[in-house]
């Protein structure tokens, strides 16, 4: 199965916030106090893929990967390129996490402790510098 790839396919602007705001109530509940409703799953996705599509767009490099299975994957950020096996500096989380991350409603570091991100390699938490991709 091949990926979308950010270099493939540019993410407008206007699209990318449309994306997120599809899904702005979703992503404003606490669920910790709540039950989430989800949005229709090909919304989550399009959120999913235009935002990582913007980092990439962003922060233009191959030095680190940001995965969100099995929606995508994003090389970004200038520096030596990986082409062979698993990458030294990766970002990995599930697809609310990313989008809460891309739209500045937490804390990088705090979901990194939190378990709730996964980061490999020293240079994966560069990705804050472009963060948030859209704020609400």
């Amino acid at each position: 199965m091949t990926r979308p790839s950010a270099r493939r396919r540019s993410a407008d602007p206007e699209e990318v916030r449309a994306a997120v705001l599809a899904i702005a109530g979703w992503l404003r509940q606490d669920n910790a106090t709540s039950a989430l409703e989800e949005p229709p799953k090909q919304q989550v996705a399009a959120a999913v893929r235009l935002t990582a599509q913007a980092l990439a767009q962003a922060a233009p490099g191959a030095s680190v990967e940001v995965r969100v299975p099995p929606l995508i994957a994003v090389q970004c950020i200038e520096g030596p390129r990986h082409t062979r096996g698993t990458p030294p500096n990766v970002m990995e989380t599930d697809a609310r996490t990313w989008l809460l991350l891309a739209a500045g409603r937490i804390d990088f570091q705090a979901a990194v402790d939190a378990g709730d991100i996964s980061v490999s390699g020293t240079r994966a938490g560069e990705i804050v510098r472009w963060l948030p991709i859209v704020r609400l």
